[in-house]
């Protein structure tokens, strides 16, 4: 399993409100730009509810976390198990042993307790599968990241009754809600592992 930012989709930033003006292709550069394809029945939740997910869930399971510091998978980890947060943190990687000094699993079958929320750090593609796994595992929330859309996957996570987040940084989402942004070492203007250039 790989950081979803090796297939060229992984962006992380802290939403455009929060870009620092930098330069005139900053913008561009680093704001997600996936295409929001409709899911009938089924609309992006607001703030509110994206709190309201936050505060509920006690365990958080990170699919696809890559043990590589440079990932932005990583730096949201990092934020993930710090004071900052109050989660239960689970990695799920069956090809790293661990990630941060803490043991992986290799699927989220393998985990000790149902999670409350999936965070996904996978390309597209594999989302559909992913949110079948998150079902079977027993999660209320399938939170995929900033730059990750998946109609097919939330269509089989809403179907189960499960709640939907897509194309949003759970770091950045939780961080803004408890006034943290700075925490843990971030400056969340941008976290990202894309690659440019050779």
């Amino acid at each position: 399993m790989h950081d979803s930012a090796s297939q060229g989709n992984d962006c992380l930033t802290g939403g455009e409100e929060s870009v620092p003006p930098q330069d005139e292709g900053y913008r561009e550069r680093w704001i997600s730009t996936v295409e929001h394809t409709p899911v009938e029945g089924w609309d992006p939740p607001g703030p509110g509810a994206r709190l309201r997910f936050l505060r509920s869930a006690r365990r958080v399971a990170m699919l696809g976390v890559s043990p590589k510091p440079e990932r932005p998978s990583n730096f949201v980890a990092t934020y993930l198990i710090s004071s900052a947060a109050h989660f239960q943190v689970d990695f799920v990687n069956p090809a790293a042993p661990e990630v941060l000094g803490r043991p992986t699993y290799p699927s989220l079958a393998d985990l000790p307790e149902p999670p409350d929320i999936v965070d996904v750090f996978r390309a597209p593609e594999h989302c559909p599968e992913v949110a079948r796994e998150a079902v079977e595992a027993g999660a209320s929330v399938l939170w995929l990241q900033l730059g990750i859309w998946s109609p097919e996957a939330a269509r089989i996570a809403l179907d189960a009754g499960l709640d939907v987040v897509m194309d949003r940084c759970l770091k950045v989402e939780h961080a803004r809600f408890h006034g943290g942004l700075h925490l843990a070492g971030f400056d969340t203007g941008v976290v990202s592992s894309r690659r440019y250039g050779p």
